[in-house]
């Protein structure tokens, strides 16, 4: 598991029916590719976050693969219309198997 890994999730809080939101996330992660060396000469560990998933009310809205080209600490946005209140679920997976996870609600009206 990768040290500090802090998701961020930025959604708004209100929506109007059938409104197109903008969700923006970030994630603090070091996202080393395998191929650099330390001060000690060898090579680091590769450590990435390769999927990101979200879903609202259980129902898949985005997926994203990343692989080692993509920067350290992820930005990512996307947009979603939404025609209910709920719950956006978002993951991301890392290459040793760690998941990170962080939800965030929105109200519909």
């Amino acid at each position: 598991m990768a040290k500090g890994v802090k998701p961020r999730v930025r959604v708004p809080g209100k929506a109007a029916k059938g409104e197109i939101i903008e969700i923006k996330t970030l994630i603090s992660h070091n996202m080393e590719s395998g191929r650099r060396k330390g001060k000690d000469g060898k090579l680091i560990p590769r450590s990435i976050i390769n999927k990101m998933e979200v879903t609202f009310n259980g129902k898949p809205v985005f997926t994203a693969d990343w692989h080692p080209a993509i920067s350290a600490n992820p930005y990512m946005s996307f947009f979603a219309k939404v025609e209910e209140s709920g719950e956006f679920a978002f993951k991301w997976t890392d290459d040793d198997g760690s998941i990170y996870e962080k939800t965030a609600k929105i109200t519909v009206g």
